[in-house]
């Protein structure tokens, strides 16, 4: 069964979208693979891309990189591909979103000190709204948010994650996390009870009756 970033890796690149070929998104950056902007050529140079089946030279990933950077910004990833656009290998794209994921857990752990011992749904949440709204945006924007994360009040969380932009799919989605949690909780806590009760139960034996031979 995957983990808990392998599941945060498979929802981005659904949710983003995983483009191999470098185009321009909404605001006009040059992206490659699941919304990593490359800020200049020098960027895109730093990773290997392929042309067909063999790596790409400097010189061809410059020359793309000013492609597709003269292009209209804002459409559809397809716009910007040619005959001869360089790719990304998917184990690349792979390595860098999780790098990523990992860079964003650091943040949250500055601000969530118990990180660590959240139950998976709720990280899957917190990094898809840290991934969409980057760590101050999250921090900043959603304060009742993370308080109610602070206090392990998952349904509130739930009530509090609605943002402005990703599509209702993905908010239901990350809203369902969220309240996920509230069952798993009910349910340890159930179980914790029955294992209390059944404790309770064999000591009141053993003390009437004797232990059991």
């Amino acid at each position: 069964m995957a983990n808990y970033i392998e599941q945060s890796l498979t929802k981005l690149k659904e949710f983003e979208g995983c483009v191999p070929w470098m185009y321009r998104d909404t605001v006009g950056k040059v992206t490659v693979g699941v919304g990593l902007m490359l800020p200049d050529a020098k960027a895109a140079e730093s990773l290997p891309f392929l042309l067909g089946t063999r790596p790409a030279t400097p010189q061809e990933i410059a020359a793309e990189y000013a492609r597709v950077d003269s292009l209209p910004p804002a459409r559809a990833s397809a716009f910007y591909k040619s005959p001869t656009s360089l790719e990304l290998p998917q184990q690349t794209i792979d390595e860098k979103l999780t790098a990523v994921l990992h860079n964003f857990e650091t943040d949250l752990r500055a601000h969530l000190p118990h990180y660590d011992t959240l139950p998976d749904p709720i990280k899957l949440a917190l990094l898809d709204m840290t991934y969409n709204l980057g760590p101050a945006g999250l921090f900043k924007d959603f304060p009742h948010l993370i308080a109610a994360v602070q206090s392990g009040s998952w349904a509130e969380a739930a009530a509090l994650c609605l943002r402005r932009g990703p599509s209702a799919a993905r908010n239901n989605w990350t809203r369902e996390q969220f309240l996920s949690a509230v069952v798993t909780t009910i349910q340890a806590e159930a179980e914790s009870l029955l294992k209390r009760i059944r404790r309770l139960i064999r000591q009141t034996w053993n003390a009437i009756f004797g232990p059991r031979q």
